[in-house]
């Protein structure tokens, strides 16, 4: 249902009186207009020092029934899974092909005992994904979760029967386990909402701002949409102490009235007014969530320093976290060894494809631009014949981008044949493997691009600066090539550097797979 805010501003003040519509109270029927002819401010905030206690314990049953439900979910898919795996070993007979496969490919672990479990549960608790709001939604940290529980319960057998084998159980233990997972809490989702009605499982939240402002109202509509929160009105702070009369005692006389949970606020409120917003939120024990006033915070991260006895509020550019670069860095390590070391057999297979098919090197290598502006070499298999990048001036006008930054043609006659087989799998990118091992490079972040583009960037170009370049990353799970305008490149390249995280890393990894068998864009 859409629930957009109410025509007349809720709780607004009007002369003496403090007048409430289109909202009922918890314990009044919706068809009852509340209307107050006295303040009852005194009142009011002793009730909702009293409520606190209240409202706590309902966020708690909400954390408590959250925890308890993915927990019952994410355990209940993985015995379902092993109790599949274990009938067909039990069942299978002499003769089955599927019971060996399943012997190589899971380690013991996985089919007996509590170890894979508990592992499992304690990585998708440190990846986040039984937090509220859409953490246990998020498919990157899902994967980073099961990963991380794999490599933990694996990591003692790495050093007993080797790291190939080991390898090839890791990858199967999670490719096994992790879209079940997502599918489990999908589904739990659907029943959850289907048998528990929503005005018992949803926050009841109540809106601070102009409930006319188009971005309040966006913003509202798609809180109210995802089911988990129920509107309890609005407080319009554009109306604060108006004809003399205080904000303060309005605000705390409307939260006392409809036991609200949480508070979102919107706009620029006056210093009094948020004071007041926050000093009765935070007395009633609510929750308060606060959109950002400018777009360019909502990249930063947030958080409290302390000097000299004093709080700051910290914003911290996410690239600037070095203890996330730290563990970003081990990721990569580990994802280029193992990768290096599986794919071995398949860069032999290619070499000896290139040098049959045409004369040249089996890998070419160019100058690109990294982190911080620093040059290195780029390596990649031959896909076209020998001295073809001598040939761009000539061949500009079958650009399709139009734009020498993007330098694409399709149908490429420079290409070669075995190029052209590698291409749309994405398989002369292989040796950037190396790139990411010697740490020129990353598994996922913006594309390298060549020194000479530098010439004609502007100011907000350089923000592809900020990150290691990237096998992967938001420009290739979006389209590849289709995407033409060099302005699109950047803003998707700034937007991963804005909003990286370690989850949005194994988020772009899951969805290059699909995107790489798709080939879209990929010439």
């Amino acid at each position: 249902m859409h629930l957009g805010p109410p025509k007349k501003p809720v709780f607004v003040p009007e002369e003496a009186l403090l007048e409430v519509t289109n909202v009922a109270a918890p314990h009044t029927r919706p068809s009852h207009r509340l209307v107050t002819a006295h303040r009852i401010s005194d009142h009011s905030r002793v009730s909702l020092h009293r409520r606190a206690p209240e409202t706590a314990r309902r966020h708690l049953m909400f954390t408590w029934g959250r925890i308890t439900t993915l927990l019952a979910c994410d355990l209940g898919v993985f015995f379902l899974l092993r109790a599949g795996l274990n009938f067909e070993l039990a069942h299978g007979g002499p003769e089955s092909a599927v019971a060996p496969l399943i012997t190589a490919l899971f380690p013991p672990q996985y089919h007996a005992g509590w170890q894979f479990p508990v592992a499992i549960i304690l990585g998708l608790i440190l990846a986040g994904t039984y937090r509220r709001a859409d953490a246990r939604r998020d498919v990157g940290a899902v994967l980073a979760g099961v990963s991380l529980g794999a490599a933990l319960c694996l990591w003692q057998s790495a050093w007993v029967i080797g790291g190939t084998r080991v390898a090839v159980q890791f990858v199967a233990a999670v490719a096994f386990l992790w879209l079940p997972l997502v599918a489990g809490r999908l589904v739990v989702d659907l029943i959850v909402a289907r048998a528990w009605p929503k005005q018992r499982r949803a926050e009841r939240v109540l809106f601070v701002g102009d409930p006319s402002d188009p971005e309040a109202q966006r913003i509202s509509s798609n809180l109210l949409a995802s089911g988990g929160m129920v509107s309890l009105g609005w407080v319009d702070g554009a109306l604060a102490g108006r004809n003399g009369t205080s904000y303060e005692m309005d605000y705390w006389d409307a939260l006392h009235r409809v036991s609200a949970d949480t508070v979102v606020v919107f706009g620029n409120l006056q210093d009094e007014v948020f004071h007041s917003v926050v000093e009765a939120s935070t007395a009633a024990g609510c929750r308060i969530l606060a959109v950002p006033r400018s777009q360019g915070i909502a990249k930063l991260r947030h958080g409290v320093a302390w000097h000299r006895g004093l709080p700051f509020i910290e914003l911290t550019v996410p690239s600037l976290r070095a203890q996330q670069m730290l563990v970003k860095r081990v990721i990569d390590l580990l994802g280029a060894s193992i990768g290096l070391l599986v794919s071995a057999p398949l860069f032999a297979l290619i070499a000896l494809a290139i040098r049959l098919d045409s004369p040249g090197p089996v890998f070419f290598s160019q100058e690109r631009v990294g982190l911080g502006g620093r040059v290195f070499r780029f390596h990649k298999f031959r896909t076209m014949r020998e001295g073809a990048d001598g040939e761009k001036a000539s061949m500009a006008h079958l650009n399709h981008t139009g734009d020498p930054r993007l330098f694409k043609i399709p149908n490429d006659p420079r290409v070669t044949r075995v190029g052209a087989l590698l291409r749309p799998w994405s398989l002369d990118e292989l040796p950037q493997l190396w790139n990411v091992l010697v740490g020129d490079m990353a598994l996922v972040g913006p594309r390298p691009f060549f020194e000479s583009d530098l010439e004609a960037y502007r100011d907000h170009h350089f923000s592809r600066l900020g990150a290691k370049p990237g096998i992967t990353g938001m420009w290739q799970v979006n389209g590849r090539s289709d995407v033409v305008d060099f302005e699109e490149v950047v803003r998707l390249d700034r937007q991963y550097i804005d909003q990286w995280s370690l989850s949005l890393d194994f988020q772009i990894m899951a969805q290059t797979v699909p995107a790489v068998f798709r080939r879209t864009g990929a010439f």
